[in-house]
């Protein structure tokens, strides 16, 4: 195999993925960068708690935003986004593509973002026309009124997601000058689908010393790809999910295990490569019976950021 070529101090340097030189590649490793930063100062809010997040309504939003921020705040949310790393001058063009592509029926992924303004805010009309072309939405303008506020927010969600969210909020906070809403529904289809007479209450370990039982669904005759991390104590399965997507799951080798080395080693590369070295196999798989939900505010877990 050819080493890497050395750069001019003699020192190898690694040659780039092929995969992240393509523009909307590279992109979505940024978000997913993003995302995974986003989980850990959320997860480290509440350790005990289920944590729900769609980084790309929440980075959807912000990069929206930075279309019409002021140098300083511009560089602050690129910053976040991984934007500096990419140098990719059509970045916002190159976002679009991206929507376009995670979005496509095929996937059963909606997702919506939108920017509402405070009514005395002015915004430059130069701001509109890039935010509509790129990421198409509008911004909004609060009226002032609460009620009318919070019910036009809400039904704007519904028709973004066809009614399958009823609402994304339950007041609208005040004292705000911009509103930033993003909202994403998914129902993935397994490829191959568990029958439902074999689900049944399982014991679920929460830590060390909490177990619950929930439903779990199981298949003697899996066909998933599978690895184990000896570093990291887990197996790794991914499993297909119609629409040419994916689900991976972390399994730790023993219930004492603490998940923050799992966490704090998620990137899009690493999971670029655990999607390259992953081998398909045969096995028993038992797994939770999955519905998720989660409504509210990231504001804390971004200025953290």
């Amino acid at each position: 195999q050819d080493s890497p070529a050395p750069d001019a101090t003699g020192v190898p340097v690694e040659e780039e993925d092929p995969f992240f030189r393509v523009p909307v590649n590279k992109l979505a490793a940024a978000i997913s960068n993003f995302g995974y930063d986003l989980y850990r100062v959320r997860s480290s809010f509440s350790p005990a708690a289920n944590v729900l997040l769609s980084p790309l309504s929440v980075a959807t939003a912000l990069s929206a935003l930075s279309l019409g921020a002021e140098q300083r705040t511009e560089s602050t949310i690129h910053r976040a986004l991984y934007y500096d790393l990419i140098s990719n001058p059509d970045i916002h063009s190159t976002y679009k593509e991206l929507l376009a592509s995670v979005t496509a029926p095929e996937k059963n992924f909606k997702s919506a973002s939108r920017i509402v303004f405070e009514r005395k805010l002015r915004i430059k009309s130069s701001f509109v026309a890039p935010l509509e072309k790129s990421y198409s939405t509008r911004p909004r303008i609060l009226t002032g009124n609460p009620r009318l506020d919070l019910q036009e927010v809400n039904n704007w969600v519904q028709a973004q997601m066809k009614g399958k969210i009823a609402r994304s909020t339950r007041e609208i906070p005040s004292g705000i000058s911009i509103l930033l809403l993003g909202v994403a529904y998914f129902k993935g289809q397994w490829v191959t689908k568990f029958d439902s007479r074999k689900t049944s209450l399982e014991d679920f370990h929460l830590d060390e010393e909490r177990t619950v039982k929930v439903p779990m669904m199981s298949d003697p005759k899996a066909i998933l790809r599978y690895g184990l991390d000896s570093d990291l104590s887990c197996k790794i399965a991914q499993l297909p999910l119609t629409g040419s997507m994916s689900i991976i799951f972390f399994l730790p080798l023993k219930v004492t295990q603490n998940l923050t080395m799992i966490e704090e080693s998620l990137t899009s590369e690493f999971i670029h490569d655990i999607d390259r070295e992953l081998k398909t196999i045969q096995a028993v798989l038992t797994i939770p019976k999955l519905k998720l939900s989660y409504e509210g505010e990231v504001t804390k877990s971004l200025q953290e950021m």
